[in-house]
C-alpha cells in the first residue's frame, strides 16, 4: 500500500495551542512537532487514514509548549527515535522536571544540529536555525523521491540563511501569525504584543513564495483571520507572477488539514 503513497505533507494542527504535521514519503512518515496530546494526535492520524504506529520519527522545531506538549507520552507509546539539539533537548528537560526535580529522559533521543542533513528513512532531513524565542531554534527542509517540503514557523522575519534554505521547495509550511493591524488594535498587553511583532517573535501575513502549495500555518486566533491571511499570501504571490501556480491552502488549529499529495 505505501509503495503507490509518494510524497505527502498533513498538518494535523496549527496555532497557538498546539502545532503537529506530518510529512511522508512512500515508505517513511516524520512527525514534525507535538504540540497537541499523544490521544488528538493518533485520533486525527486515523482520520486521515494513517496508523500512528506506522511513524518512523519525531522531530523536534523547539521546546515551546504548543510544539513539544505530547512528545513525552508519544516517546512512550511508540518507541521510535526523538531528534531535537541539544539545547532544545535541555531546555525540555527543564520544562519537564516532576515535583521532585527529577529530569525525563527519553530513551530514544537523536541529536541533530542545525545546517547539518542527516537521514531518517529515505527522507534526508535539513534543519536550519530561524529566528526566535528558543534555546535553538530551527525549521526543517525534506527531500524524498524528488520532492521538497519546508517547513518555517515561529520566526519573526525570513531573513536570507532562510530564504535561502526554503528556496525551490514544491510544498512550503509557513507562518502566517498575524495581522499587523489586528494585532495592533486586539486584546493583548503591550508587552505580548511586542514580543509577536519582534525579530524574534513571529511573522505577520506579509511574505513572499513560489512554491507550488504554500500552507499558511500558525494563524493567531485573536489577531488573524483566514481570509485576511489568504487574501495577503495571494497578493504577496501575485506580485511575483506565481497567482495561477501557486495553491494557498490554510491549516487549522481544530482539525487535521487533508494531506497534500504529490
Amino acid at each position: 500500500m505505501l509503495a503507490s503513497m509518494g510524497v505527502s505533507v498533513s498538518m494535523l494542527a496549527s496555532g497557538s495551542r498546539g502545532n503537529c504535521a506530518l510529512v511522508s514519503s512512500s515508505s517513511t512518515k516524520i512527525l514534525v512537532d507535538a504540540g497537541i496530546s499523544c490521544r488528538e494526535i493518533f485520533k486525527r492520524m486515523k482520520g486521515l487514514g494513517d496508523d500512528p504506529h506506522s511513524l518512523s520519527a519525531i522531530l523536534i522545531t523547539h521546546e515551546h509548549c504548543d510544539h513539544i506538549y505530547g512528545v513525552a507520552t508519544l516517546a512512550k507509546k511508540l518507541r521510535i527515535p526523538i531528534f531535537m539539539t541539544g539545547a532544545t533537548y535541555q531546555s525540555w528537560q527543564r520544562a519537564m522536571r516532576d515535583e521532585s526535580g527529577q529530569k525525563p529522559k527519553l530513551d530514544k533521543f537523536d541529536r541533530f544540529e542545525s545546517g547539518h542533513t542527516f537521514q531518517v528513512g529515505d527522507i534526508a532531513v535539513k534543519p536550519f536555525t530561524i529566528p526566535h524565542d528558543a534555546a535553538d531554534p530551527v525549521g526543517f527542509t525534506f527531500r524524498a523521491e524528488g520532492i521538497k517540503v519546508g517547513i518555517a514557523t515561529d520566526l519573526g522575519y525570513i531573513p536570507v540563511s532562510v530564504r535561502d534554505n526554503l528556496r525551490g521547495c514544491d510544498v512550503l509550511v509557513v507562518e502566517s501569525n498575524h495581522d499587523l493591524e489586528m494585532l495592533r488594535v486586539g486584546p493583548y498587553p503591550w508587552s505580548v504584543k511586542q514580543r509577536v511583532m519582534s525579530r524574534v517573535g513571529h511573522l505577520s501575513n506579509d511574505y513572499d513564495n513560489s512554491a507550488t502549495f504554500v500552507v499558511l500555518a500558525h494563524l493567531s486566533e485573536q489577531n488573524n483571520h483566514p481570509e485576511i491571511a489568504r487574501r495577503e499570501a495571494e497578493r504577496a504571490l501575485a506580485t511575483r507572477g506565481g497567482l495561477f501556480t501557486n495553491r494557498v491552502l490554510l491549516a487549522s488549529q481544530t482539525e487535521a488539514l487533508e494531506p497534500i499529495r504529490l
